[in-house]
């Protein structure tokens, strides 16, 4: 098991509130989007989870039991500040990172073979960190986190840094870990990731959670009634908005805006009953418009 709680949690510095009731229910197997604007809370939680700082009230719980700084060795943690020694060799550095996080050096040799041939990193086992390129001690970096096979991950915006190929490349690889039962905490500010990544997600503004839920509970919730339909001929329903046109070889694309009210179904016959019907889809607002939208309304009311 791998199950995250927190509950009620805050934390204030110097007159500043960090932290305003804080609650997160974090479901094992799972990969769970933290995300905020700059300066919302989220460190301050991840530093918290981690151990590092303590909470001024409220408690968070790991499989049921209060988190205690020992159970932190089943955690692992990528900052987004990256923190390996830039004068150590890369491979006494991992080494070195897998036995504070209790391997033994034999085990952890084995399963640094596996990573950095997987990686095909082998070259770079030698070389010192401040010779790597950021993407390159970033990969390194992502290894001895996971490497222990800790039951929760948090990764704080791991893909900063990397091309296009090795994004894709740790995207998969943080998805074959939930499959492989690990608990995962993400927080970015790339949204096409939350997309992709995450089935559930709190977002925190101004030290509090403004909007918390299923990623695709929360789209349709923000739904705003608005299709892309294309058709064998021109259509002209009643009481429904064209906002957009485009006439395709042979068929015809629109998007519109539903009477409000309106359903799937009932947007749909009344389409059918105009024209072959060849597309019929719901545009649902991204992550990113929701972030923004329900962000913006925060500032407003604080």
């Amino acid at each position: 098991m791998n199950h995250l709680e927190v509950k009620e949690v805050v934390k204030q510095y110097s007159g500043h509130l960090a932290l305003d009731r804080v609650s997160l229910d974090i479901p094992e197997n799972s990969v769970y989007g933290l995300l905020g604007p700059n300066g919302a809370g989220k460190t301050t939680l991840i530093r918290i989870i981690n151990c590092i700082t303590a909470p001024d009230s409220g408690e968070v719980f790991l499989n049921g039991k209060r988190l205690t700084p020992q159970a932190v060795q089943r955690i692992g943690y990528l900052p987004e500040e990256r923190g390996l020694y830039k004068k150590m060799k890369v491979g006494e550095q991992a080494l070195y990172l897998a036995q504070l996080k209790g391997m033994t050096k034999n085990d952890a040799l084995k399963a640094l073979k596996f990573w950095f041939e997987k990686f095909e990193i082998q070259a770079w086992w030698n070389k010192k960190v401040e010779e790597l390129s950021k993407g390159m001690a970033q990969k390194v970096q992502f290894v001895t986190t996971i490497l222990h096979k800790p039951d929760l991950l948090i990764f704080d915006e791991p893909f900063s840094g990397f091309d296009p190929v090795n994004t894709d490349l740790l995207k998969r690889e943080i998805l074959s870990l939930k499959d492989q039962g690990a608990t995962i905490i993400f927080s970015t500010h790339n949204m096409a990731s939350v997309e992709e990544l995450c089935d559930t997600i709190s977002l925190i503004d101004h030290s509090r959670i403004v909007l918390q839920g299923n990623v695709e509970d929360i789209r349709a919730a923000h739904a705003t009634g608005t299709y892309r339909i294309v058709t064998r001929t021109p259509i002209q329903p009643a009481g429904v908005e064209i906002l957009d046109t485009r006439d395709r070889t042979r068929l015809v694309e629109y998007t519109v805006k539903a009477k409000p009210g309106q359903t799937n179904n009932e947007l749909l016959t009344q389409v059918a009953s105009l024209s072959e019907v060849v597309v019929f889809e719901e545009l649902l607002p991204s992550m990113n418009d929701i972030f923004i939208d329900v962000v913006t309304s925060s500032n407003r009311q604080s």
